[in-house]
């Protein structure tokens, strides 16, 4: 840090990247944010290059990267030496997964819609072990990622 650095708590440092106080300690705690300098008090000191940091590691999160993830991306964004592609290449195997996840869900959105109109139309109303979703989540060989 540069002693002319402006320097922030974590209150601050969470409310300028968008995270909580508890998620800059978890962040420390694994390795993602670097262990903050102290006051002579003890309290944490940070300064703007941990919000964009933090900013990139939230970003990273939300788009779905797992910790290990972003961990590999952090090293890679701090890297003179490993290429670009590495990054691309990442970005295109978690594409692939969430695409995959997509496929998943929209079966289950199918499934689903075909339990409340079956429910709309045969049983609504009546008792509840009557129920035909019961019925049809009940039966073995049934995959709801069909």
């Amino acid at each position: 840090m540069k002693p002319t650095a402006r320097m922030l708590t974590i209150g601050a440092l969470a409310k300028a990247a968008g995270v909580s106080a508890p998620t800059i300690r978890y962040y420390e705690e694994v390795g993602l944010l670097p262990k903050a300098t102290r006051s002579a008090a003890g309290q944490r000191l940070y300064d703007n290059t941990d919000v964009d940091r933090l900013t990139f590691i939230r970003r990273s999160r939300d788009f779905g990267f797992s910790v290990d993830q972003v961990q590999q991306l952090v090293d890679l964004s701090i890297s003179a030496d490993r290429d670009c592609f590495e990054v691309r290449d990442m970005a295109a195997a978690h594409l692939d997964e969430v695409r995959a996840r997509l496929k998943e869900l929209r079966a289950l959105e199918r499934n689903l819609t075909g339990f409340v109109k079956q429910c709309a139309s045969v049983c609504a109303g009546g008792s509840g072990r009557d129920c035909v979703v019961f019925k049809d989540m009940s039966k073995p060989g049934t995959d709801i990622r069909r």
